[in-house]
């Protein structure tokens, strides 16, 4: 099959959910045929989605990754497959990372490092990483973009944007499910992380946010060694989460270390507004000491003042088992048309949903799940949720795999309600910082200033009798004319036909003075009474349609 076809073969994958398939009304032969070319191979399994993706490149493994965080579009089983979508790609030599790497830097390799390692420690689809030692011993590790990986990216990118463009204009359900803003999002996600000096900036905000968390390592960037295409930071040794050995799980207990885990992204999400997006098990790593290091931050979401609040009280329902609560706060990060979203249907569904969920401990209860759940469920009742929540959702999926291998008898729930009062504490004292009072002081200048003489105004008319309000509700004036016109009318209609009974009743009797055959008083009524008609009829017609152009 052609690329456009490994294209329109996605697409037509995710809308089978709802019977329909995209482009099918498109004119093009090439784009027909690959049309039909998926409809013969409908039925797939989650885990031949994600080899497709791995063989039509990194940008669709990108594209798969960001699809495990909608729930509104794809089952569960397919979410799950697709969260854990890794591309296997072949290494680049080590004279291709030298290359870069000086033309980036403007500095020798060999002169820049003590040693560099040059089998690399992970290949991924954009960049290769190595492990490096400095010329004063501090241990690095150096990622490098992969040659013309922008423009294979960017190219993707855009043939993606155009198939998406075709997609929603022939088929409805691309529409309502807006492929288009998934492929925005897609394409906005992967522009930050082709640029490395967004992640560099991302683990320097990140630190600093999180200098009150001992426990968290972050590793710190060399500035002398990181461009755009160029990455160098700390090396931090330590286990994936998963690698831990079971015996160390049992002999450790890693509840303080959970708890501050918990907290920092309570504080991230809710105070910062700056999130590693991506805490998977295999971005997080456990050093020799106890403590733990959060990798990768080429992905980071950021959630608005507006929203963070809305979260905060998403999450003091949920650690509270409040539905309604729940229902509100996410009624509130919501957009719905009133006429079309089900909203009583949608609090009764949130309510029953947190009802049945008893569960307390990690092993058994999922709160990044329940937020997808909840997603579903909005979807479901024509009501669209910010797309902040599903990045929420996917997070605390994350940190619910996390907390469940390191502590299974863990209670997010009673955690985050305890450390909730903190983070509270903190969102309060970020609000009340001198920028936000300096904007307050100047919106209220004016007011200010002209309060004494109108309190002096307003005062002044009370004591005269003078004071006045005016209320722009109903007009007494024109409903009152609008009925007497409507009385007027049907007066006027019944003269009309009064005299027209009254002509043809005096029809019958003999007149020595006729018009037409017709007696002369009978013959007059009709004609007034076809005056008075085409008069009102004329009124009707002309009068009140330049009446309401005039409205």
């Amino acid at each position: 099959m052609s690329q456009l076809g490994n294209y329109v073969k996605f697409f037509s994958f995710i809308l089978k959910y709802y019977n329909s398939s995209v482009l099918k009304s498109a004119s093009d032969t090439i784009v027909n045929d690959a049309v039909t070319d998926v409809q013969d191979n409908y039925d797939r399994k989650p885990q031949e989605l994600v080899e497709d993706l791995k063989q039509m490149g990194p940008a669709y493994v990108k594209l798969g990754q960001l699809l495990s965080t909608r729930p509104d579009l794809l089952p569960d089983d397919y979410l799950l497959a697709l969260s854990e979508l890794q591309d296997d790609v072949e290494t680049i030599s080590f004279e291709e990372i030298r290359k870069i790497f000086e033309e980036e830097t403007g500095a020798r390799l060999s002169k820049a490092f003590h040693s560099f390692d040059p089998e690399p420690l992970a290949s991924a689809s954009i960049g290769q990483v190595h492990r490096a030692v400095l010329p004063s011993g501090r241990l690095v590790v150096v990622k490098i973009q992969r040659p013309d990986i922008r423009k294979k990216f960017i190219d993707d990118l855009d043939t993606l944007r155009e198939i998406a463009a075709m997609a929603v204009k022939h088929s409805s359900e691309a529409k309502k499910y807006d492929l288009n803003t998934i492929i925005e999002e897609l394409r906005i996600i992967l522009l930050n992380e082709l640029d490395y000096t967004k992640e560099f900036q991302n683990l320097e905000h990140l630190r600093y946010n999180l200098r009150n968390f001992p426990r968290l390592i972050i590793p710190e960037p060399v500035q002398d060694y990181s461009t755009s295409r160029v990455l160098t930071m700390d090396y931090i040794q330590g286990k994936k989460i998963t690698e831990i050995s079971p015996l160390t799980k049992t002999e450790t207990d890693f509840t303080p270390l959970i708890d501050e885990l918990t907290e920092s992204y309570m504080q991230q999400i809710i105070v910062d507004g700056l999130v590693h997006a991506d805490p998977h098990p295999g971005n997080i790593h456990v050093t020799a000491d106890g403590k733990m290091a959060l990798m990768d931050l080429g992905m980071i979401a950021r959630f608005s003042t507006t929203i963070q609040e809305k979260i905060m009280k998403l999450l003091i329902g949920m650690s509270r088992k409040n539905g309604d609560e729940i229902t509100d706060a996410l009624l509130e990060m919501s957009e719905y048309d009133s006429n079309e979203a089900d909203v009583k249907s949608f609090r009764k569904e949130i309510n029953r949903l947190v009802m049945n969920s008893t569960a307390s401990h990690a092993e058994d209860m999922q709160t990044g799940r329940a937020l997808i759940h909840m997603n579903r469920v909005a979807a479901n009742h024509y009501i669209h949720i910010a797309t902040e929540l599903n990045i929420l959702g996917k997070i605390m999926l994350n940190l619910d795999q996390i907390i469940a291998v390191l502590t299974p008898k863990y209670d997010l729930q009673q955690a985050i309600q305890k450390f909730m009062d903190n983070i509270v504490n903190q969102k309060i004292k970020q609000d009340l910082n001198s920028g936000n009072i300096y904007s307050f002081l100047l919106d209220n200048k004016k007011l200010a200033e002209n309060l004494p003489y109108r309190l002096n105004k307003i005062s002044e008319n009370l004591a005269n009798n003078e004071f006045e309000l005016r209320i722009n509700a109903l007009d007494e004036k024109r409903v009152t004319d609008g009925f007497q016109k409507v009385a007027n009318r049907i007066t006027s209609g019944l003269i009309i036909a009064a005299m027209i009974i009254g002509a043809a009743l005096l029809m019958r009797i003999p007149s020595s003075y006729t018009i037409m055959g017709y007696g002369i008083l009978p013959f007059l009524f009709f004609v007034i009474a076809i005056g008075l008609g085409l008069y009102l009829i004329y009124n009707i017609l002309f009068k009140d349609e330049d009446l309401k152009k005039r409205k």
